[in-house]
Protein backbone atom coordinates (compact mmCIF):
# COMPACT_ATOMS: atom_id res chain seq x y z
CA UNK A 1 0.00 0.00 0.00
CA UNK A 2 1.24 3.49 -0.77
CA UNK A 3 1.28 6.15 2.00
CA UNK A 4 -0.97 9.08 1.47
CA UNK A 5 0.59 12.53 1.82
CA UNK A 6 -0.71 14.81 4.60
CA UNK A 7 -3.44 17.14 3.58
CA UNK A 8 -2.41 20.43 2.06
CA UNK A 9 -3.94 22.29 4.99
CA UNK A 10 -1.56 20.54 7.37
CA UNK A 11 1.47 21.74 5.39
CA UNK A 12 0.13 25.30 5.39
CA UNK A 13 -0.52 25.25 9.16
CA UNK A 14 2.95 23.85 9.88
CA UNK A 15 4.60 26.49 7.70
CA UNK A 16 2.64 29.29 9.37
CA UNK A 17 3.52 27.97 12.83
CA UNK A 18 7.22 27.80 11.99
CA UNK A 19 7.08 31.29 10.51
CA UNK A 20 5.33 32.63 13.64
CA UNK A 21 7.92 31.06 15.98
CA UNK A 22 10.75 32.30 13.80
CA UNK A 23 9.46 35.88 13.87
CA UNK A 24 8.90 35.64 17.61
CA UNK A 25 12.47 34.47 18.16
CA UNK A 26 13.81 37.30 16.01
CA UNK A 27 11.71 39.82 17.91
CA UNK A 28 12.93 38.56 21.27
CA UNK A 29 16.54 38.57 20.08
CA UNK A 30 16.19 42.12 18.73
CA UNK A 31 14.55 43.32 21.96
CA UNK A 32 17.27 41.70 24.07
CA UNK A 33 20.02 43.30 21.98
CA UNK A 34 18.31 46.71 22.20
CA UNK A 35 17.93 46.52 26.00
CA UNK A 36 21.52 45.36 26.37
CA UNK A 37 22.86 48.23 24.25
CA UNK A 38 20.65 50.73 26.07
CA UNK A 39 21.88 49.44 29.43
CA UNK A 40 25.50 49.64 28.33
CA UNK A 41 24.96 53.20 27.06
CA UNK A 42 23.40 54.31 30.34
CA UNK A 43 26.19 52.65 32.32
CA UNK A 44 28.90 54.30 30.23
CA UNK A 45 27.29 57.74 30.57
CA UNK A 46 26.83 57.18 34.29
CA UNK A 47 30.48 56.20 34.75
CA UNK A 48 31.63 59.21 32.73
CA UNK A 49 29.56 61.71 34.71
CA UNK A 50 30.01 59.97 38.10
CA UNK A 51 27.43 61.80 40.23
CA UNK A 52 28.65 62.61 43.73
CA UNK A 53 26.65 63.32 46.85
CA UNK A 54 26.00 66.97 47.74
CA UNK A 55 27.87 68.77 50.52
CA UNK A 56 26.11 70.48 53.44
CA UNK A 57 27.87 72.80 55.89
CA UNK A 58 26.58 75.00 58.73
CA UNK A 59 28.22 78.43 58.75
CA UNK A 60 26.04 80.34 61.19
CA UNK A 61 23.59 79.89 64.06
CA UNK A 62 21.35 82.05 66.20
CA UNK A 63 19.16 81.26 69.21
CA UNK A 64 16.35 83.72 69.86
CA UNK A 65 14.33 81.72 72.37
CA UNK A 66 14.95 78.61 74.47
CA UNK A 67 12.64 77.81 77.34
CA UNK A 68 11.60 74.74 79.28
CA UNK A 69 8.45 74.53 81.37
CA UNK A 70 6.19 72.04 83.14
CA UNK A 71 4.86 69.67 82.04
CA UNK A 72 8.14 68.83 80.33
CA UNK A 73 7.97 70.89 77.13
CA UNK A 74 10.38 73.11 75.20
CA UNK A 75 9.67 76.24 73.22
CA UNK A 76 12.48 77.51 71.03
CA UNK A 77 13.26 79.71 68.06
CA UNK A 78 16.51 79.07 66.21
CA UNK A 79 17.99 79.99 62.85
CA UNK A 80 20.82 78.31 60.98
CA UNK A 81 22.70 79.37 57.87
CA UNK A 82 23.56 76.35 55.74
CA UNK A 83 25.53 76.13 52.51
CA UNK A 84 24.48 73.39 50.07
CA UNK A 85 27.03 72.60 47.36
CA UNK A 86 26.83 70.45 44.22
CA UNK A 87 30.36 69.06 43.66
CA UNK A 88 29.58 67.64 40.21
CA UNK A 89 30.96 69.16 37.00
CA UNK A 90 28.29 67.75 34.66
CA UNK A 91 25.42 66.69 36.91
CA UNK A 92 22.46 68.72 38.19
CA UNK A 93 20.84 67.81 41.52
CA UNK A 94 17.10 68.14 42.14
CA UNK A 95 15.82 68.17 45.73
CA UNK A 96 12.21 67.31 46.58
CA UNK A 97 10.19 67.19 49.80
CA UNK A 98 12.96 68.69 51.92
CA UNK A 99 12.24 69.17 55.61
CA UNK A 100 14.52 70.27 58.44
CA UNK A 101 14.35 70.07 62.23
CA UNK A 102 16.59 70.38 65.28
CA UNK A 103 17.28 67.52 67.66
CA UNK A 104 18.95 67.45 71.06
CA UNK A 105 20.10 64.21 72.67
CA UNK A 106 18.45 62.33 69.75
CA UNK A 107 15.05 63.92 70.37
CA UNK A 108 13.41 66.53 68.13
CA UNK A 109 12.92 69.88 69.84
CA UNK A 110 11.36 71.63 66.81
CA UNK A 111 8.66 70.36 64.46
CA UNK A 112 9.76 69.55 60.87
CA UNK A 113 9.85 72.63 58.64
CA UNK A 114 9.04 72.03 54.93
CA UNK A 115 11.47 73.69 52.52
CA UNK A 116 10.77 74.67 48.88
CA UNK A 117 12.10 72.46 46.05
CA UNK A 118 15.71 73.16 45.16
CA UNK A 119 17.72 72.73 41.95
CA UNK A 120 21.51 72.94 42.02
CA UNK A 121 23.36 73.19 38.73
CA UNK A 122 26.95 72.16 38.04
CA UNK A 123 29.30 73.23 40.84
CA UNK A 124 26.59 75.52 42.24
CA UNK A 125 26.28 76.56 45.89
CA UNK A 126 23.19 77.95 47.57
CA UNK A 127 22.74 79.44 51.04
CA UNK A 128 19.61 78.82 53.09
CA UNK A 129 18.65 80.20 56.50
CA UNK A 130 15.60 78.34 57.82
CA UNK A 131 13.93 79.74 60.93
CA UNK A 132 12.98 76.84 63.19
CA UNK A 133 10.57 77.31 66.05
CA UNK A 134 8.41 75.11 68.18
CA UNK A 135 5.84 76.04 70.75
CA UNK A 136 5.47 73.58 73.62
CA UNK A 137 7.20 70.58 72.05
CA UNK A 138 6.98 67.69 74.57
CA UNK A 139 10.32 66.12 75.49
CA UNK A 140 11.72 63.58 77.94
CA UNK A 141 12.81 64.79 81.37
CA UNK A 142 16.51 64.13 80.70
CA UNK A 143 16.31 66.33 77.59
CA UNK A 144 14.91 69.26 79.57
CA UNK A 145 17.46 68.72 82.33
CA UNK A 146 20.27 68.57 79.78
CA UNK A 147 19.26 71.87 78.22
CA UNK A 148 19.23 73.58 81.62
CA UNK A 149 22.67 72.17 82.44
CA UNK A 150 24.15 73.14 79.05
CA UNK A 151 22.74 76.64 79.32
CA UNK A 152 24.37 77.06 82.70
CA UNK A 153 27.66 75.65 81.40
CA UNK A 154 27.63 77.83 78.28
CA UNK A 155 27.99 75.14 75.63
CA UNK A 156 25.24 73.17 73.89
CA UNK A 157 25.40 70.34 71.37
CA UNK A 158 22.68 70.27 68.70
CA UNK A 159 21.95 68.31 65.56
CA UNK A 160 20.39 69.87 62.47
CA UNK A 161 18.64 67.21 60.37
CA UNK A 162 17.51 67.41 56.73
CA UNK A 163 15.21 64.78 55.24
CA UNK A 164 13.98 64.56 51.66
CA UNK A 165 14.57 63.04 48.25
CA UNK A 166 16.93 63.91 45.43
CA UNK A 167 17.53 63.11 41.78
CA UNK A 168 20.59 63.47 39.59
CA UNK A 169 20.43 64.62 35.96
CA UNK A 170 23.36 64.00 33.62
CA UNK A 171 22.67 65.26 30.11
CA UNK A 172 19.32 63.81 29.07
CA UNK A 173 19.44 61.07 31.71
CA UNK A 174 17.56 61.66 34.95
CA UNK A 175 17.67 59.13 37.77
CA UNK A 176 14.83 58.05 40.00
CA UNK A 177 14.34 59.61 43.43
CA UNK A 178 16.69 58.63 46.24
CA UNK A 179 16.12 59.18 49.95
CA UNK A 180 18.27 61.94 51.47
CA UNK A 181 19.33 62.08 55.13
CA UNK A 182 21.69 64.82 56.32
CA UNK A 183 22.77 65.34 59.91
CA UNK A 184 24.91 68.25 61.05
CA UNK A 185 26.32 67.91 64.56
CA UNK A 186 27.52 71.14 66.12
CA UNK A 187 28.58 72.71 69.39
CA UNK A 188 27.25 76.20 70.12
CA UNK A 189 28.38 78.80 72.61
CA UNK A 190 25.40 79.78 74.73
CA UNK A 191 24.97 82.57 77.26
CA UNK A 192 21.91 82.59 79.47
CA UNK A 193 19.62 85.53 78.85
CA UNK A 194 21.38 86.61 75.66
CA UNK A 195 19.49 86.09 72.39
CA UNK A 196 20.96 86.26 68.91
CA UNK A 197 24.04 84.88 67.20
CA UNK A 198 25.52 81.81 68.85
CA UNK A 199 29.17 81.13 68.01
CA UNK A 200 29.96 77.79 66.38
CA UNK A 201 32.68 75.98 68.30
CA UNK A 202 34.80 74.22 65.71
CA UNK A 203 33.70 73.22 62.22
CA UNK A 204 30.29 71.49 62.27
CA UNK A 205 30.44 68.10 60.64
CA UNK A 206 27.60 67.28 58.21
CA UNK A 207 27.22 63.71 57.00
CA UNK A 208 25.13 63.02 53.88
CA UNK A 209 23.48 59.66 53.23
CA UNK A 210 21.68 58.92 49.95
Amino acid sequence: MTETSPPREHHIHKAMTEHYHSRRRMLLISLTIFLLLAGITVLVVWLIYRPHRPHFSVVGAAIYDLNTSSPVVISTTMQFTVLVHNPNDRVTIYYDRLTVFVSYKNQAITPPLPLPPLVLGHRATVSMSPMLSGSAVPVAQHVANGLVTDEAYGVMGLRLVFLGRLRWKAGAIKTGRYGLYVKCDMMLGLKKGIAGQAPLLGAPDCSVDV
